[in-house]
């Protein structure tokens, strides 16, 4: 089965609670805990709507990401979250009139080549995979005997 759409919602999942965690912070306006209780100050910001909802989001991402994890290698699915990167810079560019600059642009464009060759990597013929489990199912016999 092809996982890449599992992965890419933990990207976009990620990424949308970045933007909302920053529009919930931008909400807030700058910190300072001088004088305040801190405990109070954090459930504030905490229990804030943007914020719950970006720290919410994230829990969706994880929960998607650990999904991902139990049926891809760590080191093919890792490396995709860097596109989460890419969609941060874009959207904030669009939405927070975030700077995007040349050498962002060209950061991104490498993020976005560097996922594209291990994207194919991922790709294995089917033959190796078969062969691969039966000598798995090899190993496995023989320490049975």
């Amino acid at each position: 089965m092809n996982y890449i759409p599992f992965i890419l919602f933990t990207v976009l999942t990620n990424a949308a609670a970045q933007l909302m965690l920053k529009q919930g912070m931008l909400n807030l306006g700058e910190l300072s805990f001088a004088g305040e209780n801190i405990v109070l100050k954090t459930l504030q910001i905490v229990f804030s709507p943007w914020v719950f909802a970006g720290l919410v989001t994230f829990v969706i991402s994880m929960a998607s990401h650990l999904y991902v994890l139990s049926k891809v290698e760590l080191s093919f699915a890792y490396p995709f979250l860097s596109l989460a990167y890419v969609a941060v810079a874009v959207f904030a560019f669009f939405i927070f009139k975030e700077d995007l600059n040349a050498w962002r642009i060209a950061g991104i464009g490498f993020i976005c080549v560097g996922t594209i060759l291990i994207a194919q990597s991922g790709r294995t013929d089917p033959r190796e995979i078969a062969a691969a489990n039966d000598h798995k199912e090899f190993q496995v016999s023989e320490l049975t005997k």
